[in-house]
């Protein structure tokens, strides 16, 4: 889970770019990947990823399109960026 600080008026842009179809995506490991927004903090873009391993997560970054995507996202960026990282012990919603 994270959240991305955005300039001035960037967030739907930025929000654009990070839910472009990326059907690659599922073939290295991502299992949940939701983009969000907040009207109390209109600044930043909220981000929940889950993925089969850490290892699919940093390989991934070496994908085509990932890279790409991350290039055009950066600028729209202030650098204020908050990441909580857990590994997932159960829900009640498994068998």
């Amino acid at each position: 889970m994270g959240s991305l600080k955005v300039l001035d008026g960037k967030r739907d842009e930025l929000v654009a770019i990070l839910t472009r179809h990326k059907p690659e995506l599922a073939s290295a490991g991502c299992l949940v990947y939701e983009v969000g927004t907040n009207p109390s903090t209109p600044d930043r873009v909220y981000v929940l990823e889950v993925w089969e391993s850490a290892e699919s997560h940093r390989a991934s970054l070496g994908l085509g399109s990932v890279r790409a995507a991350l290039q055009e996202a950066l600028p729209l960026l202030d650098g204020d960026m908050v990441s909580m990282k857990f590994d997932v012990v159960g829900s009640p919603l498994a068998s």
